[in-house]
């Protein structure tokens, strides 16, 4: 197993593979610039294993990529045994890297209980925690998490969106931006505008309605390139 290194792209792609063979292809293509892929095959990692995600999750790892594990912790209220026998069988079943810790609360009263989530995810073997609240929590959660997401939501409310000052005091690496309905021609905005608000790691979709993540993002175009190349700017 290896560690969920730098990356750009951190993707979560929440569709079948058989409902949408064509955006893990584009996965695929573009492995060079992905931080990590988020599996989830039905809100977790479902009842049984699921051969389809196996065998995706199967050539994303040959190509290089690390996957995460998604789990939902229900702001707090859900159970501690169930969020990790859902660790342990993203574990057993996909060999994911880590694990992708969904709807995080804000509030540091939770600060405790997530210590202990991230540490039971670490002795099952992951390698790597990414917390996602979806907007900045209470500092404290910077200190929990090997990623922290402190955004998702729209590209017209990711305009809009303010950095807290304590988030300099942390790398760039350690906060992820997760942006959804971006216009066409838009990606290499969100990239830049990342890289401002000191986020190391994102992810611009064009997937809009209930479900915004069952699109890919798009393929980097030349100016997202010469980016990267660069290595963004702050």
């Amino acid at each position: 197993m290896r560690p969920v290194t730098s990356g750009r792209l951190l993707v979560p792609l929440y569709v079948h593979p058989g409902e949408g063979p064509e955006a893990w292809e584009a996965l695929l293509r573009e492995a060079p610039r992905l931080h990590a892929v988020v599996l989830n095959a039905a809100d977790g990692p479902g009842d049984r294993p699921d051969p389809a995600f196996r065998a995706a999750a199967g050539r994303l790892r040959a190509a290089g990529v690390a996957l995460l594990g998604y789990v939902d912790t229900g702001y707090g209220r859900r159970r501690t045994r169930a969020v990790v026998a859902d660790v342990r069988r993203h574990r057993r079943w996909y060999e994911v890297d880590g694990v992708f810790l969904d709807q995080v609360p804000v509030h540091a009263a939770h600060l405790p209980r997530y210590r202990r989530l991230v540490l039971a995810a670490k002795v099952l073997g992951a390698r790597s925690a990414v917390l996602n609240p979806g907007t900045h929590p209470d500092p404290g959660y910077a200190e929990l998490a090997d990623v922290l997401v402190t955004f998702e939501g729209t590209w017209e409310d990711y305009r809009r969106a303010r950095v807290p000052a304590w988030t300099a005091d942390h790398p760039p690496q350690r906060f992820c931006h997760l942006v959804h309905a971006v216009p066409e021609g838009r990606a290499h905005e969100v990239a830049r505008t990342a890289a401002l608000r000191g986020a190391g790691v994102h992810c611009a979709v064009p997937g809009t309605g209930a479900n915004p993540w069952r699109s890919a993002p798009p393929p980097a175009g030349a100016q997202e390139v010469r980016e990267h190349e660069r290595g963004g700017t702050r």
